[in-house]
């Protein structure tokens, strides 16, 4: 089975001469999408993009981030552990080298919350579950490595 997925991707940053100089033209951009809202990105400011905005790298960590945690409440619910909350800080190092560069690692630090404190250690072992099931993740060249955190409430 395939899916395929649709974006405009439109550049906003000619500032009139176009890129004539590197120094000339914004790296603004907007992304759009039938029937949500419109997402404004840019180049990350050390590559002279506009902090306001989504950056590509900001964007990936969100999706790695984002598809582990829905890869996980998934397995959650097949493996019986009530999640009551969940949150994440992904961080991600990309190591630039002359004009080009690659990220090396994301590491996800998913804080979940469950509802019974004797499925704490099932818990924790569904983050390589997740790990195995998220699409995203099986799509890049680099670890997604996980520190989790489980808390019961």
């Amino acid at each position: 089975m395939e899916h395929r997925y649709r974006l405009d991707v439109t550049w906003q940053g000619n500032r009139g001469a176009g890129t004539a100089g590197y120094r000339d033209y914004g790296r603004e951009v907007l992304l759009r999408a039938d029937g949500k809202p419109d997402l404004q990105g840019s180049a990350d400011p050390a590559f002279r993009g506009d902090a306001s905005r989504w950056n590509p790298e900001e964007m990936l960590l969100a999706a790695l981030s984002q598809c582990h945690l829905l890869s996980y409440l998934h397995s959650a619910v097949r493996h019986g552990v009530v999640v009551t909350a969940y949150a994440d800080r992904p961080t991600g190092t990309l190591s630039q080298v002359g004009q080009g560069g690659r990220f090396t690692e994301v590491l996800l630090r998913p804080v979940v919350t469950i509802a019974d404190a004797t499925l704490v250690d099932t818990a924790r072992a569904l983050h390589r579950e997740a790990a195995e099931n998220c699409f995203i993740a099986a799509s890049v060249n680099f670890p997604v490595r996980h520190e989790p955190e489980i808390e019961v409430g």
